[in-house]
């Protein structure tokens, strides 16, 4: 099976339209705005109605509460609800409830003990994100470009299915895809060309790398 790849912190419709076009399987909005990549909710629905069709939209929200949600949810369709903060099980089992949409979790790994909180959101969430566990006083919870072990994700049974994030590029995907077994991979700094602006060569690159990785595997 084709490895699955999301591009996240589309802030563009030429973005959107370049991760389309190389076929990327998912695109993500940023709705957190300490980011360089943070979107409101209308800026995504503008963008995402630039391209309609394509690959399925996914918000980025840390910590959010049922309003923000809500409201973001209201401005523009999404397919997937991703939550990249220190949400509980029992709180990503309660937001895949309330809004009716599928749930990724994203779980920070720095060490083989974060690989402890895999089996207990697995058991609530339609998906997970391995990230790299973003360095101490980091401002960001991912998007901080540095990798973790990959082969710490070879050490536990992963039941749902997953992507694995942090630090990736289209010179490592393949030497990530191949230590860490993951089914898929998420990128954002390393398709960019500067912080927040994401390039059109980088993306395809990126998907071809890890597709031909995947076929080769």
């Amino acid at each position: 099976m084709p490895v699955e790849v999301k591009i996240c912190g589309v802030n563009s419709a030429e973005a959107l339209a370049w991760a389309a076009e190389a076929g990327a399987d998912f695109v993500g909005f940023v709705f957190f705005p300490p980011s360089p990549r943070a979107v409101t909710p209308d800026q995504a629905a503008a963008i995402s109605a630039r391209h309609p069709g394509g690959p399925r939209r996914v918000g980025l929200f840390v910590d959010p509460d049922d309003a923000t949600l809500a409201a973001t949810l209201a401005a523009v369709p999404l397919d997937l609800i991703q939550l990249h903060g220190e949400e509980t099980p029992e709180r990503v089992a309660a937001v895949r409830a309330r809004f009716g949409l599928p749930v990724m979790k994203a779980l920070g790994i720095g060490g083989e003990a974060d690989l402890a909180a895999i089996a207990s959101h697995a058991r609530v969430a339609d998906r997970l994100l391995l990230d790299a566990r973003p360095p101490p006083g980091a401002a960001l919870p991912g998007g901080n470009a540095a990798p973790f072990d990959w082969a710490l994700a070879r050490r536990v049974a992963i039941p749902v299915p997953w992507l694995l994030a942090g630090g990736l590029t289209p010179g490592n995907v393949a030497a990530a895809l191949a230590a860490s077994g993951a089914p898929g991979v998420d990128v954002s700094s390393g398709v960019e060309r500067a912080r927040g602006v994401k390039d059109a060569a980088l993306i395809r690159a990126f998907i071809a790398a890890a597709r031909g990785a995947s076929a080769r595997g």
